[in-house]
């Protein structure tokens, strides 16, 4: 992997590490809880929601579309409400499991990526623009964003389960 690829690949790698690490104990009530007043996007909907955004970058940075065997074992990215869609009937490590699935795509795809491809646009929600490069970076702020709702939920499970 060239070096300004492994620099940015680097940055995913190590949020998805930490965001195992924050969740590999959540059993199943905790995995569908969905804050004190029940208006919070669970820490499954949020692992699900991940893996679904990184796939779609994935395929962004190989200029396909998603294939439909796949699109329907990950999901949607939105429900037809506009919402994160539920989840149901899973675990924890399964969840994982399909977002490892996920990283390793995403490795693959950069080991191909040279300098160069760091520049090249790609479109992304609605129309907009980005560079993969940006599209790297992101993948691991997006989820560093929802590590925070992740530990927040969990504080709040706690002094739940603890009243």
């Amino acid at each position: 992997m060239e070096q300004s690829v492994a620099l940015l690949y680097a940055t995913v790698a190590d949020t998805y590490k930490r965001l195992k690490h924050l969740v590999i104990d959540v059993r199943a009530e905790e995995l569908i809880y969905k804050g004190p007043t029940g208006d919070m996007n669970s820490i499954g909907q949020l692992l699900k929601h991940l893996a679904v955004v990184d796939l779609h970058w994935v395929y962004r940075f190989k200029d396909q579309p998603i294939p439909l065997d796949i699109e329907k074992k990950y999901g949607l990215l939105i429900d037809p409400y506009g919402q994160l869609p539920s989840v149901s009937n899973t675990t924890t490590l399964e969840l994982l499991s399909n977002y490892k699935v996920v990283q390793e795509m995403f490795y693959k795809e950069c080991k191909k990526l040279s300098e160069e491809d760091l520049n090249k646009v790609v479109k992304y929600e609605d129309g907009k623009n980005a560079t993969i490069r940006w599209g790297i970076w992101h993948i691991a702020d997006h989820s560093r964003y929802h590590q925070a709702h992740i530990a927040l939920l969990r504080k709040y499970y706690k002094q739940h389960t603890e009243s």
